[in-house]
């Protein structure tokens, strides 16, 4: 998702959707150790939402 997107969204929102993008990076990490990952970009990927999320979430708190 673009950054644009998540400034949309409310604190609560971004919070559920961080709450979720790290039960998404959990779950491609345990697939990456078993070697049934197909798409290694999507760690990255999905790592990068995460720091846009909190960028947000802490821009918003000051």
């Amino acid at each position: 998702m673009k950054a644009k997107q998540y400034r949309e969204m409310t604190n609560e929102e971004l919070q559920s959707t961080l709450d979720e993008l790290s039960r998404r990076l959990f779950d491609l990490r345990s697939q990456s150790v078993t070697e049934k990952l197909e798409n290694s970009k999507a760690i990255i990927n999905t790592r990068r939402d995460v720091a846009r999320v909190k960028t947000l979430l802490r821009e918003r708190s000051e």
